[in-house]
């Protein structure tokens, strides 16, 4: 996530989950500082040339899967979640950032207007063919 925090009120509570549904969520709060992110890192853990994340207040773990299993990216700084059956990238938590990554594409509903990119980071790291956010923010990491 690496970024300051936007928040645009709307829905408080929404769900998702996993492609094989074992990791489900209902996460929590407004949704904070929607935003693509095309680094090479990113890159390699979604198999895309771009992931889309949101932050938000609380996560809490619905499936029969429980948590996602975690993955240390940068150890004592941040931490992937993804379902160990079916692979899916589903969350993300970083030590100086207070709320919990999701994966857009993992909620059950990704057409909310609060979750609408307002920046892309690593915008030096995007594949040429990709357009870039319109009117984004400037991020102190992209």
């Amino acid at each position: 996530m690496n970024a300051t925090p936007a928040v645009v009120e709307a829905a408080q509570e929404r769900t998702g989950g996993c492609l094989c549904g074992r990791i489900r969520f209902t996460a929590l709060g407004p949704a904070v500082y929607p935003h693509t992110c095309h680094c090479r890192h990113c890159q390699k853990l979604g198999g895309t040339p771009v992931m889309w994340w949101v932050g938000f207040e609380r996560v809490v773990w619905t499936g029969e899967g429980g948590e996602p299993t975690w993955y240390e990216t940068f150890p004592g700084e941040a931490k992937r979640g993804f379902c160990p059956t079916c692979g899916s990238r589903v969350a993300a938590i970083d030590s100086d950032i207070p709320e919990i990554g999701i994966n857009v594409t993992a909620l059950d509903d990704t057409s909310g207007a609060d979750l609408v990119p307002v920046n892309a980071s690593f915008r030096d790291d995007a594949v040429h063919w990709v357009p870039a956010v319109p009117d984004s923010r400037n991020s102190p990491v992209g």
